[in-house]
């Protein structure tokens, strides 16, 4: 489709209208006189052709004052789907924005088709995106450094750009914890760079979608307001709205949790169970991680958000989601590592339900569909069997703070423990080579 250039007033009245009713941005449209297609593909088109001044605001340890006519200058570390997809909305919305990835070639690829060809092969990239492999000149001299890669390679990253932090904010777009330490990103960031401003993002993103501007949104958390501010003003767009939260444990352990519900969710899904107990297991599945994270100093409220039923929910319910896809696979006799190996990608659910379940032993908290998880991933026991037990253990109040339990959480944590360990050990074979 061809768009038609309008004038200034036109634009500036289709995308006005839009932030209030698509309706109106309909009428605003056709009496432009542009071709019409998606709504949201005009929409944005037109939205793009106004430029969005950023202004930079005090983000490290010094003060900088600049120029409102300056741009933020950003470096997103990881070119995976979502570090692609909110740099490639950084470069749209005017900021200075650089895509930092360690293969070579790759960056050499990226920089003369735009195409993010190994995760979002499907989707052009912004023209002013700019693309890096030399990691010293990505992060020097950027006023904030998004980290997108993996839980397990955070904390090396990290040491690896601590040489070049002078005044940048660091912001963690990893949703997970780091292996046998259960330190979440923004501990590792603390301990390893404590002069920095630091924040997490987390919220139902999946890349594609966005990408593909379908309304969206995701919640940036931080102590420091002018550092939530910037990353709004840096990421909000007309279809990916930025929320913000002081609550950083809260929101990142949103973020990290929703991984081990989606494999529940992924593995029933397998067993072509009813919306019934679909929505059995993800009501449960909230009240067990708001208990977790009042456990370990959250706000409960925080899991009413975006960062904890918004995700959880997108999560749970997307095909698109890595962590729903091995549940599936496990659901249908694949091994624990067949699945990883097949999906190809982290799914960073399988080592969250390792840390989250050894850390509620620890602190006595009631976490039945984890604990059940983890008998079948790691215990070997038979899904149908850890299913039952959880049916007929315990008597609880529907909603978590708001009624008192006839029993306690450390007694039937024992109590499914101890049920757990006499199941039946019926689990089949893996089934690596059948299709699934």
């Amino acid at each position: 489709m061809k768009l038609t250039k309008p004038k200034k007033a036109q634009v500036k009245k289709i995308v006005d209208v839009a932030s209030d009713g698509f309706d109106d941005a309909v009428h605003a449209i056709k009496g432009a006189g542009i071709e019409s297609n998606s709504i949201f593909s005009n929409i944005v088109r037109l939205a793009g052709l106004r430029k969005k001044k950023v202004t930079p605001e005090l983000l490290g340890v010094t003060v900088a004052e600049k120029s409102n006519e300056t741009p933020l200058k950003l470096v997103f570390i990881g070119g995976g789907s979502f570090g692609t997809a909110m740099a490639n909305m950084a470069a749209k919305n005017g900021c200075d924005a650089t895509l930092w990835v360690r293969n070579k070639s790759a960056v050499k690829a990226m920089k003369k088709t735009k195409i993010n060809k190994k995760y979002l092969p499907n989707h052009k990239l912004a023209e002013e995106l700019k693309f890096s492999h030399d990691l010293e000149s990505a992060v020097q001299g950027k006023d904030i450094i998004f980290v997108a890669v993996p839980s397990s390679a955070f904390r090396e990253m990290l040491t690896q750009i601590k040489p070049y932090i002078t005044h940048q904010a660091v912001v963690s777009l990893t949703k997970g914890m780091e292996k046998d330490t259960f330190a979440m990103m923004s501990d590792i960031i603390k301990e390893v760079l404590p002069q920095v401003n630091f924040g997490v993002m987390s919220g139902p993103n999946l890349a594609i979608e966005i990408m593909d501007n379908m309304p969206s949104a995701t919640v940036i958390a931080s102590p420091s307001e002018p550092l939530r501010t910037a990353v709004q003003e840096a990421l909000h767009s007309a279809f990916f709205r930025v929320f913000a939260s002081d609550d950083v444990k809260g929101v990142e352990l949103g973020g990290t949790l929703k991984n081990i519900y989606a494999i529940a969710i992924g593995m029933v899904a397998a067993y072509d169970v009813g919306d019934n107990t679909k929505a059995m297991l993800l009501t449960r599945a909230l009240a067990e991680m708001s208990r977790f994270g009042v456990a370990v100093g959250a706000n409960p409220l925080t899991f009413l958000g975006l960062s904890g039923v918004g995700d959880l929910y997108a999560t749970c319910n997307s095909v698109l989601s890595r962590n729903y896809r091995i549940g599936n696979m496990l659901g249908k006799g694949m091994s624990l590592d067949g699945a990883i190996k097949k999906l190809g990608q982290t799914a960073e659910g399988v080592n969250t339900i390792l840390q989250v379940h050894e850390r509620a032993q620890a602190l006595g908290i009631y976490m039945p569909i984890t604990h059940a998880l983890h008998a079948i991933l790691y215990e070997d026991k038979s899904p149908l069997g850890v299913a039952l037990n959880l049916m007929e253990k315990g008597f609880r109040s529907d909603v978590e703070f708001v009624m008192p339990h006839d029993e306690s959480n450390i007694w039937l944590s024992q109590e499914f423990d101890k049920a757990l360990q006499a199941s039946k050990k019926a689990k089949p074979k893996p089934t690596d080579g059948q299709d699934l």
